[in-house]
């Protein structure tokens, strides 16, 4: 059959009304079943979220179901009415039925696991693609990369390379620089606390319908912040980390970040631009689908065609998505032949080919054993190989310092501000994406932990708390698709909507923690190290000395224990 063919409907009812078997087998599992029959979507628990990648596999899902709505709704046919006519044939001449297909959490799980980074990419996009159009998706994608290594060539790259006084743009008066570093600290630390703390002003924003609650509150929080902080740079008043060096240090940072942001977003706008008009030009058939005769989608020879396509954009990912489910319907069609049943199977006409090999030769079938169960994800990936490092690094430091005599109390300074800073970006994000304060401050507490240790993320930990306040289940799939399908509605409009969905707000709270953790860990010892160096030791270069000088105690200890 093909599930969203109307054709493939008639002939279902008309072959089991013919056939009588004592068995109709079907290409559903117990969940989809259920669902099917009108009973309520399994919830999705907390233990699953902490087992891996259970809020990608979910895109992974969404995405393919996404792909059969629209053609559902192409074709006019609710995608898997084929299931539903053999399980309505089945009734009506009371024969049995037989759930045949593996689970499909477990098969998206070994789907997503065994998809490259460049393919769960390609995926990602995919779905992006169906929610707006790729010229809006080529513009922000190339602005926010812009902006993203502008910044990074400016303030990181650029002194690196002796251009750090050139990207100053001649601004070198220490009281300019705290005026200037005043108002950059102001801004971005009045737009996080407006987002967190100024809920009431967003609402009556959104009410009064001059501006929406969003942006209202950026303004009043960017406001806010830059007055205060102006205010402690022209009274003299500084507390604490913000000091007249450092606001003269946040100064030169702030300046050469906007000149990096600034030619990042316009260098990255051109080229999004073209980018956006290359996916537009590639998918411009996409919409044609209404001209394809869907019933050719059962022939042989167009599903070989389509099969092998998809087999060229991920060989192991339709080797889980497509054999591994051929041989497990073939062995429980075989178990039920051999039990002596009369079975007519109902599957999609992909399985066909490999079903009928299976059945032909069922020798050849794999053991069922190595078609069950959650498959691991590649051992070493980059991901993981720069999240040892990480860990390496970190544990390297504090051991070198420790070898070179440092005193405990910087020593303890050192392990508080990487707990807060870490804290601070996880929450804080975490509190972007919509999560509650209580799962929003797990993920903040857990993140200086996490940082450093690649088999975990503060996300799994918020994801966990908040799912016992906002439980899911697959019916999110379905509201998603229907509010990606409407295509005339606009992007900001669609993009709230989803964040009510329950599944969409879980996944951009565990993402958005992990990424905020991320980012700490990055910017840590650009900005929050070389202010704890300072006082302690006069400089970055002056804690690398000490660290130099801890290792050479190190080796001498070693050469002593050798000798």
């Amino acid at each position: 059959t093909a599930h969203v063919s109307q054709a493939s409907v008639d002939e279902v009812h008309e072959t089991v009304d013919r056939e009588q078997p004592d068995i109709v087998a079907v290409e559903l599992d117990e969940g989809r079943y259920r669902q099917m029959q009108g009973g309520t979507p399994d919830d999705l628990e907390a233990e699953d979220l902490l087992s891996g990648n259970t809020v990608f596999q979910f895109l992974a899902y969404w995405m393919l179901s996404y792909v059969q709505s629209r053609l559902g709704d192409q074709f006019d046919v609710e995608p898997g009415a084929d299931m539903q006519a053999a399980i309505e044939a089945a009734e009506r001449n009371e024969s049995g039925i037989a759930l045949v297909d593996r689970d499909i959490q477990v098969t998206i799980q070994r789907f997503w696991s065994r998809l490259s980074v460049t393919e769960k990419l390609k995926m990602v996009g995919g779905l992006a693609l169906g929610v707006t159009d790729p010229r809006t998706i080529g513009l922000a994608l190339g602005a926010a990369a812009g902006i993203l290594f502008g910044v990074v060539l400016a303030v990181v790259i650029g002194p690196l390379l002796g251009y750090g006084d050139a990207l100053l743009l001649g601004i070198t008066d220490p009281t300019t620089l705290q005026y200037v570093g005043s108002i950059g600290v102001g801004a971005v630390g009045g737009v996080l606390l407006g987002l967190l703390f100024l809920p009431s002003l967003g609402s009556a924003a959104d009410e009064s319908g001059l501006l929406d609650g969003f942006t209202i509150r950026l303004l009043s929080g960017a406001a806010i912040g830059v007055l205060v902080c102006l205010a402690l740079v022209t009274t003299e008043t500084f507390v604490g980390p913000f000091s007249a060096g450092n606001f003269e240090g946040a100064g030169i940072y702030t300046i050469r970040g906007s000149l990096g942001a600034v030619a990042g977003l316009g260098i990255g706008v051109v080229i999004g631009g073209v980018l956006g008009l290359v996916l537009d030009a590639l998918g411009g058939n996409v919409e044609e689908v209404d001209e394809i005769d869907i019933e050719e989608m059962t022939d042989g020879d167009v599903v070989g065609a389509m099969m092998e396509e998809f087999r060229q954009f991920s060989p192991r990912g339709a080797n889980a998505l497509i054999d591994e489910r051929d041989a497990y319907i073939a062995h429980n069609l075989h178990q039920l032949r051999q039990q002596g049943y009369d079975v007519l199977a109902v599957v999609g006409a992909g399985h066909r080919a490999g079903i009928e090999h299976y059945l032909a030769n069922p020798d050849e079938l794999p053991p069922m054993e190595s078609l069950t169960g959650t498959a691991s994800g590649r051992r070493f990936s980059p991901l993981k190989i720069f999240g040892y490092l990480v860990m390496l690094a970190f544990f390297g430091f504090f051991f070198l310092l420790i070898m070179a005599g440092v005193q405990n109390t910087f020593l303890l300074q050192l392990f508080l501000a990487w707990f807060v800073f870490n804290g601070i970006f996880a929450f804080t994000l975490a509190r972007l994406a919509g999560a509650r304060w209580t799962s929003a401050g797990v993920g903040g507490l857990v993140a200086w932990l996490t940082s450093i240790n690649p088999m975990l993320a503060p996300g799994w930990f918020a994801g966990y708390v908040e799912l016992k306040h906002r439980p899911v289940n697959v019916r999110d799939i379905q509201t998603l698709n229907e509010i990606a399908s409407d295509t005339e509605r606009p992007i900001g409009e669609a993009v709230g909507e989803m964040f009510d969905v329950p599944l969409f707000r879980l996944i951009m709270i565990v993402a958005l923690t992990n990424i905020g953790s991320l980012i700490a860990t990055v910017l840590f010892p650009l900005t929050v190290l070389p202010w704890l160096a300072g006082p302690e030791f006069g400089g970055v270069d002056a804690l690398m000395n000490e660290l130099l000088a801890g290792a050479e105690n190190m080796l001498e200890l070693i050469w002593e224990a050798i000798r």
